[in-house]
């Protein structure tokens, strides 16, 4: 754990797959690694006015907080920083529809480049290319053959990639978190698609998608061939057109997917059903883009789910991860939640930043065996 690749001798991350179908990730060092992240990273999780006190007596400062950080996540054998944009305000309801009323859930800005590079651990970067993840309110379709996306897509790619290229600790971009692939709450979507017939819907969404993943791919490439694309995050819950996992395929190197789910046996057998579905459509190993569990707290009592307890959460990690492992295909597993806010409502601390150690304790172990799982499974 801990381990830091800045080094000019090493490699860069890459994906490979065994003579025996086990897919990893391959560290500079030539090592098998799944990428084990925690997400939603936010200092200012940690600045409202009922603990600010605890950020300025431990921390003071951004940077102080980001050594802490990084010292929590090799305590829990995590290895990756994850998507460091936490979602900050605006409320789902009772349950998360995305079918029903659209919500517009507020996230706060990644860490700027220079935390990233300096905090001496794997990381992700997000390109975020076009506004219209399902939890936008306000999302905009912007048409994908137009002359200013080729310059907007140049641009963005050439500005996030340009202190990140050489970094021997970046393991891949990823573009848009939970992109509205199939209709938008909202009722926007791509233009052009008014009156189609289903066929009609599925062909022009296809040439839509490779047009947006073509445009996309090639401006990252041009200016950092050497790192990975995990291309979107995509929203397992909602579903994802098969069209666009065929139009994705030849651009991407990891097939990238959120996924919340229960913690009974059937409801995993589900999402690794599903995935597992994508994957053979794709042929590209997965990561687990954002997944977690929460439980009501003295904080956020709103926040139900089948558990009531951090112990029941910290069994839920334990199996859910080693389930996830079993599968050669999954190369990832990113947690959601650091600290508890007064948005998300949940995370692996409370709100004044401990641990929930019968949760925490769990994923410290699990994580630990994640590890020797990827290993064999690459033997």
């Amino acid at each position: 754990m801990g381990k830091n690749y800045a080094s000019e001798d090493a490699g860069y991350f890459r994906v490979q797959q065994s003579k025996s179908g086990g897919w990893a990730f391959v560290d500079p060092f030539g090592e098998p690694f799944v990428s084990l992240a925690l997400n939603h990273l936010d200092d200012s999780d940690l600045r409202y006015p009922h603990n600010v006190d605890v950020f300025d007596r431990k921390y003071g400062t951004r940077r102080n907080w980001v050594k802490g950080v990084v010292r929590d996540l090799e305590d829990l054998n995590f290895n990756t920083i994850g998507w460091t944009g936490q979602y900050v305000s605006g409320d789902w309801g009772k349950a998360l529809d995305w079918f029903g009323d659209p919500i517009d859930l507020g996230h706060s800005s990644p860490w700027p480049d220079e935390l990233l590079l300096d905090a001496g651990m794997p990381y992700v970067v997000q390109i975020r290319v076009q506004e219209i993840e399902d939890w936008n309110g306000h999302p905009a379709f912007r048409d994908v053959y137009s002359e200013d996306f080729q310059k907007y897509a140049d641009w963005i790619a050439r500005r996030m990639t340009s202190d990140h290229k050489n970094s021997r600790n970046l393991i891949e971009y990823f573009l848009v978190d939970i992109p509205a692939w199939l209709p938008h709450a909202s009722g926007r979507f791509w233009p052009g698609f008014e009156g189609l017939s289903p066929e009609e819907h599925d062909a022009k969404l296809f040439e839509v998608a490779t047009q947006y993943y073509k445009t996309v791919t090639e401006a990252i490439r041009r200016y950092d061939p050497n790192h990975l694309i995990l291309g979107d995050r995509y929203n397992g819950n909602k579903g994802i057109p098969e069209t666009v996992l065929r139009a994705m395929a030849p651009f991407v190197d990891v097939l990238s997917v959120q996924y919340f789910t229960g913690k009974t046996e059937a409801e995993y057998t589900k999402m690794i059903s599903d995935l597992r579905q994508w994957h053979d459509i794709t042929d590209k190993p997965v990561v687990i883009a954002d997944i977690g569990n929460w439980v009501p707290t003295e904080m956020n009592p709103h926040r139900t789910s089948d558990m009531n307890t951090h112990a029941e959460r910290g069994e839920d990690y334990a199996q859910g991860l080693a389930r996830v492992m079993a599968e050669p295909w999954i190369i990832g597993w990113h947690w959601c939640g650091y600290i508890e806010n007064l948005g998300r409502g949940w995370g692996i601390k409370d709100p004044y930043d401990e641990f929930y150690s019968d949760l925490t304790d769990r994923i410290r172990e699990a994580n630990a065996a994640a590890q020797t799982a990827v290993s064999m499974r690459m033997e």
